[in-house]
């Protein structure tokens, strides 16, 4: 009788590590299930709100950055972004249209008129400046409706079409000139690869030009404040995903990419935006 209790202990102990086998590997499977089911996307609040892919977004904040570098309004973000939505969904496209089977890039600007090589037309800095160089160049483009300064610089075909993208380019304008505060947010999936913060440091280069920065660890620390402050901190979370962003603290808030809630209360020193990569996941 003993050995028979012994081994319904047995068969009791095995069928429950089972069944805590099965609620482990069920509970791993959620998570992993519930991750390729994220619709990644950025949304922007700032005179109403609107979405755009991860890329779309990631693009965005360099048009705008270029914008905030050369000292333009939020004003003239706005119109750069409805034109590079009409021309090319912001995203950098190698190819034109029937209506001009040259152009390319962004703003899909045609070397045949002047807007420079194949290659520099598909630089996304060289676009953006070019935009900007001859939108400056239309008397009163501040006041403009977007349509109309848009189309003084593109002369499309279709000089009405830009307006259709006036309340996403305001939006997204105003929150990555950081008009608007904690007005950007994406949501995304975890990482599948390690961040380097002098990737982001080198990225941020490139669209804002130098930012005073230094390195915590995993956290690129840059010194910045007010409007800068908000407009570098968002276009790090439009960069979340390429470049494997997990916080970004900046003004009291932080945004953090594994919560998915926004903005929230954070204790961060003023005059600073703190950008942290992820490390390498593990297997």
């Amino acid at each position: 009788m003993a050995r028979r209790g012994s081994l319904r202990r047995w068969v009791v102990l095995l069928l429950t590590l089972v069944l805590v086998a099965g609620a482990v590997y069920t509970a791993l499977a959620f998570v992993q299930r519930s991750e390729v089911l994220i619709t990644e996307r950025c949304t922007a609040a700032g005179g109403g709100t609107a979405q755009l892919a991860t890329d779309q977004a990631a693009n965005a904040g360099l048009i705008t950055a270029v914008a905030v570098r050369r000292g333009l309004p939020a004003r003239a973000a706005s119109i750069a972004l409805a034109t590079a939505m009409q021309e090319s969904k912001i995203r950098n496209i190698g190819h034109g249209d029937q209506a001009g089977p040259d152009s390319r890039g962004l703003f899909q600007q045609r070397p045949s008129q002047g807007w420079g090589t194949t290659e520099q037309v598909m630089d996304p800095h060289h676009a953006s400046n070019a935009f900007y160089d001859a939108l400056v160049k239309v008397p009163g483009y501040q006041t403009l409706e977007i349509t109309d300064a848009a189309q003084r610089v593109q002369r499309s075909a279709y000089p009405d079409a830009y307006a259709q993208h006036e309340a996403m380019a305001r939006a997204f304008a105003s929150s990555l000139t950081g008009q608007t505060a904690a007005g950007l947010d994406c949501t995304l999936r975890d990482p599948d690869a390690a961040g380097d913060p002098a990737a982001v440091q080198e990225r941020l280069t490139s669209d804002f030009g130098a930012v005073p920065a230094s390195t915590e660890g995993r956290t690129l620390v840059l010194e910045a404040e007010g409007d800068r402050a908000w407009a570098v901190a968002q276009w790090a979370v439009a960069n979340a995903k390429a470049l494997s962003i997990t916080e970004v603290q900046t003004e009291g808030r932080s945004w953090t990419r594994q919560d998915r809630n926004g903005w929230q209360a954070s204790e961060v020193p003023a005059g600073q935006v703190r950008v942290t990569v992820a490390e390498a996941p593990t297997q």
